[in-house]
């Protein structure tokens, strides 16, 4: 079988304008103007359809992502192949994978997350390294939460770090941004949710709460900087200030490692018993 042809690039200039202007949208100033973003690689695109501006692609990796393309076209998206040298002035990263997706924001207003009565949230304040962000962002997709807030004192949901770290996560679930830490504890408090800061320092560990069966009731989660943790005001706003307890002997778990656990900690209390199936007869 002969193999299948590649298209010939349409873009083939690193100074032409559409490159130009995706290369901006790697400055937060440019990102906010025009309310775009980049999203590169084929899990973060193919997570992004419904998102999605325009799509640019290699000949290479537009025979081996044909599924994205054929979802991107049938989504009304315009697919434009362009030289390896231009995607890669394009992309954020040393190695680009051949694909990126120029994307609409999908931020939601706090007031509209709220509105859905979420039952388990994480709050990133204070957290300003763009990988961690992102991880966080993906573990709380994983575990179910029903939304994600930025605090204003965190770093941009859409640099480009942190929406690779989130796998396409970014893509999934309600992302509010911008929001003061102050507004975010009193909303979700008066939405019925308790909140809970995560910190080394807490009073209260895991267990504990687990134990006293309160994480089944609606929890948020705020978690802090990645060094110096959250801060004694942002503490003082939450209902409880809450370890993750340490039963070897390591010295502390990373923001994305604590984060993990307290969020399946709570989707795991949040969800029903399962019956004891039957031993079948022997």
């Amino acid at each position: 079988m002969s193999p299948e042809p590649r298209e010939t690039p349409e873009l083939t200039s690193t100074r032409s304008a559409r490159v130009t202007a995706a290369r901006k949208l790697h400055k937060p100033s440019f990102r906010r103007k025009e309310r775009r973003f980049l999203a590169e690689g084929p899990q973060a695109v193919r997570e992004a359809v419904e998102h999605l501006v325009e799509v640019y692609v290699t000949p290479e990796a537009a025979v081996r992502h044909r599924d994205i393309l054929d979802a991107a076209r049938a989504a009304r998206v315009p697919v434009l192949t362009a030289t390896e040298e231009v995607v890669a002035e394009m992309a954020d990263t040393v190695t680009p994978q051949g694909v990126v997706g120029l994307c609409r924001f999908l931020d939601v207003p706090f007031a509209e997350a709220l509105a859905a009565r979420p039952r388990l949230v994480a709050v990133l304040a204070h957290v300003r390294d763009p990988g961690n962000a992102g991880t966080v962002l993906r573990c709380a997709d994983a575990a179910g939460a029903d939304a994600v807030v930025f605090t204003d004192a965190s770093v941009d949901v859409y640099n480009p770090k942190a929406v690779r770290a989130s796998a396409g996560s970014v893509f999934h679930l309600p992302v509010a941004v911008g929001v003061p830490v102050e507004e975010a504890v009193r909303g979700l408090r008066e939405a019925g949710t308790r909140v809970l800061a995560a910190d080394g320092a807490g009073e209260r560990d895991l267990d504990d709460e687990l134990d006293d069966g309160t994480m089944g009731r609606p929890t948020a989660w705020v978690f802090g900087n990645e060094a110096w943790g959250l801060p004694e005001e942002t503490r003082a706003l939450t209902d409880a200030v809450v370890r993750v307890p340490l039963h070897g002997r390591a010295e502390s778990l990373n923001l994305a490692t604590a984060a993990a656990v307290c969020l399946y900690a709570t989707a795991r209390a949040q969800r029903p018993r399962r019956e004891s199936r039957a031993l079948p007869p022997t």
